[in-house]
């Protein structure tokens, strides 16, 4: 790829899409002896989508909330992510992706500067991507929220911090098969 795009740099990211929503997320907490923890557990069925791009590499991240997983959700995530990593003649970026049927669709419109890359069918195992959800699910773990509103809020905190800690996220996501680039 760096030998086609001539004097332009080659970055190589992956993306994925995460569910979070009012349905708490348990899990076992140390109590003392006779004593037993609790939680607010109240099932509800109202989602936010969490939209992560990461560069293996680097350990640089770039997050989005949305409210649904779409064609157009995708299209507003990848106008947002091009932007904000300054693609284009001059920089141009691989990105690593699956096959979901919104990431598949025609209707799909990609920036200048990005060229995407389909993973293997059924192989979550291969996205660097996933690794970022245990992350990003600690600031939602027995907690309960009023309301999407006061989730995003904790959620984007926590994109916030995490996006700081690159050596964290290069270390859950670089694999030693992962192609290390400039």
């Amino acid at each position: 790829m760096q030998a086609r795009q001539g004097d332009a740099s080659v970055e190589l990211w992956c993306m994925d899409e995460h569910r979070i929503g009012l349905k708490p997320l348990i899990r076992k907490v140390w109590a003392r002896k006779r004593v037993r923890p609790s939680v607010t557990v109240q099932h509800r069925y109202q989602w936010l989508y969490l939209y992560a791009f990461v560069r293996p590499s680097s350990g640089e991240t770039f997050w989005l909330l949305l409210p649904q997983v779409t064609t157009t959700a995708y299209n507003q995530a990848l106008q947002e992510f091009a932007s904000w990593v300054g693609c284009g003649a001059g920089k141009q970026i691989i990105l690593v992706e699956d096959n979901a049927g919104w990431h598949t669709s025609h209707k799909v419109v990609v920036p200048e500067g990005i060229v995407r890359e389909r993973l293997p069918p059924y192989s979550p195992e291969l996205q660097p991507a996933e690794r970022l959800w245990p992350l990003s699910n600690e600031a939602l773990v027995n907690q309960h929220f009023a309301d999407l509103e006061t989730l995003s809020v904790v959620q984007a905190e926590r994109c916030r911090t995490i996006q700081q800690q690159r050596e964290l996220i290069r270390s859950r996501t670089n694999f030693h098969w992962w192609p290390q680039t400039g």
